[in-house]
C-alpha cells in the first residue's frame, strides 16, 4: 500500500469553547497520511488515477472554514470523514494543532486515523 503525505496544510476555522476563540478564524496546521486505495498513478504515471493534492487541500479549507466547531475533535472526525468518502483513499491518518494557544504550550492537537472499514 501506498502513503501520501501532507504536511503542515495551513487552514482556518471558527474553533474553540471560549468566547475570544470564536470571534475570529484561527489558523490551523494540518498533517495527512493517505493509504492509497491501489497504485495505479504509480504505474501508469496518470493523473486520473492520482489524488489531486491540490484539489483536496482546497476542499478541506473550504469545510474547514464553513464548519465552526467547538472541538478540535471534531473538526478533525469532519476533515477525515470527508477525505474518506470524497477520495480513492483507504485509510486517513489526520494530526490536527492549534498553536499559541495556551501559555507556555507551542501546540496542542489531536491525531486520528480512521479508514473506511470502520
Amino acid at each position: 500500500m501506498n502513503t501520501l503525505f501532507l504536511r503542515n496544510i495551513q487552514i482556518d476555522s471558527v474553533i474553540g469553547v471560549y468566547d475570544w476563540e470564536r470571534t475570529n478564524p484561527q489558523t490551523l496546521l494540518l498533517d495527512l497520511d493517505l493509504s492509497l486505495a491501489d497504485n495505479q498513478a504509480g504505474l501508469t504515471d496518470d493523473l486520473q488515477y492520482a489524488v489531486n493534492y491540490a484539489d483536496l487541500v482546497e476542499k478541506l479549507r473550504a469545510v474547514a472554514k464553513q464548519t465552526q466547531r467547538c472541538l478540535i475533535e471534531a473538526l478533525a472526525e469532519d476533515l477525515a470523514g470527508f477525505i474518506l468518502q470524497e477520495y480513492a483513499v483507504e485509510k486517513v491518518h489526520l494530526r490536527l494543532t492549534k498553536q499559541g494557544i495556551l501559555p507556555k504550550v507551542g501546540q496542542v492537537g489531536i491525531e486520528i486515523v480512521r479508514s473506511k472499514q470502520e
